[in-house]
């Protein structure tokens, strides 16, 4: 195989877990092989007024493959990732087959081989994500899963909850939770509260995910098991992460853009684009969910990437799917909405997630020689406007069509290999 050349990303401030200096980044054969002042090689990325950070992870996207690859690929989801900086990301297993058997595991690692970041995948926990049955998942962690959930629907079963528990402590992975309870929130289509009654839609109320967030912190510890909530959206939820991480249980938790910079007020307009699971809460949630990222509490912002065809999301509120695009402006929602230090905001992005989903080794490393050359680099003053039509998914469901956003990716590397140059993607 030819040598490859060498690259350095020139006149960047580089940002990661150790805290944040001035200069150059050398990478030679997909690692870094030296950081520090006026250094040169054979290719030259401009950085000037960038960060270079850690490439982002994220530890919830939807791709769709297989089964609804209208919507989305595997590829254009790995190539929208890149474009919005991230160098691995976590797919949810709620596909068409579920991912609940190491064959559908191998089909979705297989797929991503070639993609233009490192695709993750998790595993449910039960079979078909029925809620029922306990799937296989020694069988999927002997191929690498290391998170598994049921994504899009809480396993409502107390008994199997647990069981599922000491089976993860066992097997060294962690649960992923996917906070709802059934019975309180079925039939309802955005948070319930003023705007529900409003508008004559059913709504959710927020205990149906305060019921499970409780549950799961119990079952944490009578079982040991790491336990990661996902998509945060109530107060209450994050008070009661916040108390169990003081007593020390083994929790994580995450929150999406969408939950700290929208309310469930949007949904005046009937625009099923605001349709979401988890529903979009109120001001007060809002600020909680800021406060819990602020804190430490919630460690991870997710993505929730979930696209759907434009005919989807056209039907009636009551009838569309719930869902929103992420990948390519989560770093500039951040960004532009959050008012936390860049390397607390940057550690929510990259080096948490990459705790989270059990690639540490690989992902949000230090920005040092001899650690693996997966790297975004970012302009945090560029301001753009969001364009459903100017992004990779093949789905359109952006709620912040037409939004100026700060913060724009500018080069993307992968393994050493620029994926992104100059904000365009390169495969």
């Amino acid at each position: 195989m030819a040598e490859q050349p060498s690259i350095v990303i020139k006149g960047g401030t580089v940002v990661d877990a150790t805290g944040e200096r001035v200069a150059d980044v050398v990478i030679v054969d997909g690692a870094v092989k030296a950081v520090g002042a006026d250094l040169s090689a054979d290719r030259t990325l401009d950085a000037t007024g960038c960060i270079v950070s850690p490439g982002l992870v994220d530890v919830h996207t939807h791709l769709r493959e297989p089964g609804k690859e209208e919507a989305e690929t595997v590829e254009t989801g790995a190539r929208g990732a890149a474009l919005g900086g991230y160098t691995a990301i976590l797919a949810m297993p709620n596909t068409t087959p579920a991912i609940d058997s190491a064959a559908v595991v191998r089909q979705v690692l297989g797929l991503g081989r070639t993609a233009p970041c490192d695709v993750f995948t998790s595993g449910a926990i039960t079979v078909g994500r029925g809620g029922e049955q306990l799937a296989p998942m020694a069988e999927m962690a002997a191929l690498g899963v290391k998170v598994f959930t049921d994504d899009g629907a809480g396993v409502q079963d107390n008994r199997l909850m647990r069981r599922a528990m000491e089976y993860a402590v066992g097997l060294g992975v962690t649960l992923a939770q996917h906070c709802e309870d059934d019975a309180l929130c079925g039939g309802g289509h955005m948070h319930e509260g003023e705007w529900s009654a409003r508008l004559g839609i059913a709504g959710q109320p927020a205990e149906a995910e305060e019921l499970m967030v409780m549950r799961d912190i119990a079952l944490a510890r009578l079982t040991g098991c790491r336990i990661h909530f996902q998509h945060m959206s109530t107060a209450r939820s994050v008070a009661m992460i916040r108390d169990a991480l003081a007593v020390g249980l083994p929790v994580t938790a995450e929150a999406t853009p969408h939950h700290f910079t929208l309310t469930h007020a949007e949904c005046a307009s009937y625009d099923p684009v605001f349709k979401v699971n988890p529903p979009l809460r109120t001001e007060e949630d809002v600020a909680a969910v800021r406060a819990g990222l602020a804190d430490g509490t919630i460690a991870t912002i997710a993505t929730d990437h979930a696209p759907h065809t434009p005919e989807s999301k056209e039907l009636p509120f009551d009838q569309a799917p719930p869902g929103m695009l992420g990948l390519e402006t989560a770093l500039a929602l951040a960004l532009t909405e959050l008012d936390m230090p860049l390397g607390h905001l940057l550690a929510a992005l990259s080096w948490n997630p990459a705790r989270a989903a059990g690639i540490e080794d690989r992902h949000g490393r230090p920005v040092a020689a001899g650690e693996p050359a997966n790297l975004c680099v970012f302009d945090p003053e560029a301001t753009w406007t969001v364009r459903a039509d100017a992004m990779a998914s093949r789905s359109r469901n952006t709620p912040y069509e037409g939004r100026e956003v700060r913060g724009k990716v500018r080069h993307t590397i992968l393994a050493g290999e620029p994926v992104v140059i100059a904000g365009e993607a390169q495969r």
